[in-house]
């Protein structure tokens, strides 16, 4: 079940805690990816708010928002990027994409694994995706205030085994959201210190949400391949220097 956009909109725009989840998911996100230039950049799901750094030097920048979410114009103030698409049907070319960011699409998604077979469509080879979570052993996912207390939270291995089962080879995991998920001011002022600790606790002990970047495999055709037999004829009569 996917969030209304407007429920994404107020809480990253809106709110104190929304801004500062933001700011921790696209610092996480451009230690992994600090430039784009002239590349390809899509988001599914409710990504924007961690795009708007590729936005001058990216060759192409979308931003893709499922059906049953909805769609708001994105950036303010500029030339409209966001598109209002199904879910595993996305309107891109195969192969044309060169990074990919998922947030809150693959854990609010009926259909996991069709969307997952569409990401790694739309990819070129060697194309890299980020996948953002919930992490399900965090207090995000335990509370329904926020959007990362909704739809199926991941442990990192469970979410590894769903990419490289859809070809997909997890390289780089990062942890984000350290700070506790709560509006109060006493929490709020101390969001800097908590995300700074936890940059340095081991992947496992991610906070809120975690991060996986995968690279699309392509893999040679599936199935039997036909082998076509040449014969050689040797002329009986001939001579030879070699008994044949």
């Amino acid at each position: 079940m996917h969030l209304d956009v407007q429920d994404l909109r107020n809480f990253y725009y809106r709110s104190t805690l929304g801004r500062a989840a933001q700011k921790s998911l696209r610092n996480r996100m451009l230690e992994l990816w600090p430039e784009a230039k002239g590349q390809t950049v899509v988001g599914f799901g409710f990504a924007a708010p961690l795009l708007r750094p590729y936005l001058k030097e990216a060759r192409r920048v979308v931003t893709l928002m499922p059906g049953p979410q909805g769609v708001m114009p994105w950036p303010p103030g500029m030339a409209n990027t966001s598109v209002l698409t199904e879910e595993t049907l996305w309107p891109i070319e195969t192969g044309h994409v060169d990074k990919l960011v998922l947030m809150h699409g693959l854990e609010t998604s009926e259909r996991a694994s069709d969307l997952l077979e569409e990401c790694w469509r739309v990819l070129g080879p060697g194309g890299k995706a980020l996948f953002i979570v919930p992490n399900r052993a965090g207090l995000w996912a335990r509370r329904d205030g926020t959007p990362f207390g909704f739809g199926r939270p991941y442990s990192p291995s469970q979410l590894d085994a769903q990419l490289r089962k859809h070809q997909f080879l997890p390289e780089r995991h990062l942890g984000a959201l350290y700070q506790f998920p709560s509006h109060k001011r006493m929490w709020l002022k101390s969001a800097g210190i908590f995300e700074r600790v936890g940059r340095n606790v081991p992947t496992i002990m991610a906070g809120g949400a975690f991060m996986v970047e995968a690279t699309k495999l392509v893999y040679p055709p599936k199935g039997r391949v036909a082998r076509k037999r040449v014969l050689g004829p040797i002329g009986v009569m001939e001579p030879q220097a070699k008994p044949v």
